[in-house]
């Protein structure tokens, strides 16, 4: 596993649809190492820290192997690295085998994996069309989260090394599933939330639905 590439940007305001939004979802490469740090990248920034950003959504990988599947999705639409708002595309990281609360070794840092992505509408924006947050939420390739738990210097081709598997076997697909095909699985979600490191706002989410499965 290893870094194919570095993004990051400021956020700027942009208008879409007659209306001015403010987004950072625009990122660009990066050819120079770069300190990553507890909330975000060196030089790099979340516009709406309501609902981006903070201690658990540090920074955001992509897998640069999903770059073909969207490809043949929107043709027209011209695909550089950083095109979905990640601040890391990767080479052999993927949802299904990354574990909510692994932990990883980038450069001299180390972060560990909290959560998926739930597309908003500012993807949207980043593509010109609103298809497109449909189409990356029921396509299950999320891209993963990931919180800082030592800060350090990262850079292009830095290999992934995983430092500590979480033995709750829950994966970053397993939430994605729980939202999108398999929202009832009380089995699952019983294991979900007995997970650490998963955030709280997904730990009260579940353990709602739960409550009213259990009714």
């Amino acid at each position: 596993m290893k870094l194919v590439s570095v993004n990051i940007g400021l956020p700027r305001r942009v208008k879409f649809e007659n209306e001015f939004v403010t987004t950072g979802i625009f990122k660009n490469p990066v050819d120079k190492r770069i300190n990553l740090k507890k909330l975000n990248l060196e030089g790099d920034k979340q516009a709406d820290l309501t609902v981006h950003g903070g201690p658990d959504k540090a920074v955001y990988s992509y897998p640069s192997e999903y770059y073909g599947f969207w490809k043949e999705k929107f043709p027209d639409i011209p695909f550089n690295w950083g095109i979905f708002g990640e601040n890391l595309t990767t080479l052999g990281l993927f949802e299904s085998q990354v574990n909510i609360g692994d932990m990883f070794q980038i450069g001299t840092a180390k972060v560990v994996a909290t959560q998926p992505r739930m597309p908003c509408y500012k993807l949207g924006v980043k593509f010109g069309r609103m298809d497109i947050i449909k189409k990356f939420l029921e396509s299950g390739k999320s891209g993963i989260y990931f919180k800082v738990v030592k800060e350090g210097e990262i850079g292009t081709d830095d290999s992934i090394n995983l430092v500590k598997k979480d033995n709750n076997d829950v994966t970053i697909e397993n939430i994605v599933e729980l939202v999108t095909r398999d929202k009832n699985n009380k089995l699952l979600m019983e294991k979900v939330v007995k997970v650490q490191d998963l955030p709280p706002g997904w730990k009260h989410y579940f353990l709602e639905k739960l409550s009213h499965l259990n009714k």
